[in-house]
């Protein structure tokens, strides 16, 4: 398992944070087979009143990834293992589901990647990601949005072929928004 830990908006990452961040992210080896292929990034961040953990945890079947505030960072990087763990356990039986019943899912997340590209300051576009769109219905959408925590996704409909737009309302519900 390799772990790269990156300070961000000021923050120093010393030897003890590094260490610290390694050895709580090593306790996750246990829940992959591959882990010598297993690539951790830790992103800490440091603002007025709290400090931010973004972990990313990229594989060639899905990106695991998380986001922890607190106002101490050895205490953020704690709550984000945590929350990495209860991510696993709850999705081990339904990862191991789609990769077995979805060929080509392993290649979903791998090709995702950010482009540095010149954009005018006075926009509002800060960053541009883009992937392939795999078919799948909704649940298997359900899940990958889950899995990457996000409150979002993009994919293609199995059935129609069409892009939808799944997300999580203020009040907790899924909607999906269908193309024409």
């Amino acid at each position: 398992m390799l772990v790269e830990v990156v300070g961000k908006n000021g923050l120093e990452i010393t030897q003890a944070i590094n260490n610290f961040a390694t050895e709580k992210m090593s306790k996750l080896e246990k829940f992959f087979n591959y882990r010598d292929e297993l690539r951790v990034r830790v992103l800490c961040k440091v603002y007025n009143d709290h400090h931010k953990v973004e972990v990313t945890i990229p594989s060639k079947h899905f990106t695991l990834r998380t986001e922890v505030s607190d106002k101490d960072i050895y205490s953020a990087i704690d709550l984000s293992v945590d929350k990495l763990e209860r991510q696993i356990k709850k999705f081990k039986t339904k990862v191991n589901k789609i990769l077995k019943d979805r060929e080509g899912i392993s290649e979903f997340f791998a090709k995702e990647q950010d482009r540095d590209k010149k954009i005018d300051p006075q926009t509002e576009i800060v960053r541009i990601k883009s992937y392939d769109l795999t078919p799948m219905n909704v649940t298997e959408a359900i899940d990958q949005m889950e899995m990457v925590d996000h409150d979002f996704f993009i994919f293609l409909d199995e059935t129609t072929l069409k892009v939808n737009v799944l997300y999580i309302r203020e009040d907790g519900n899924y909607a999906l928004i269908e193309t024409n």
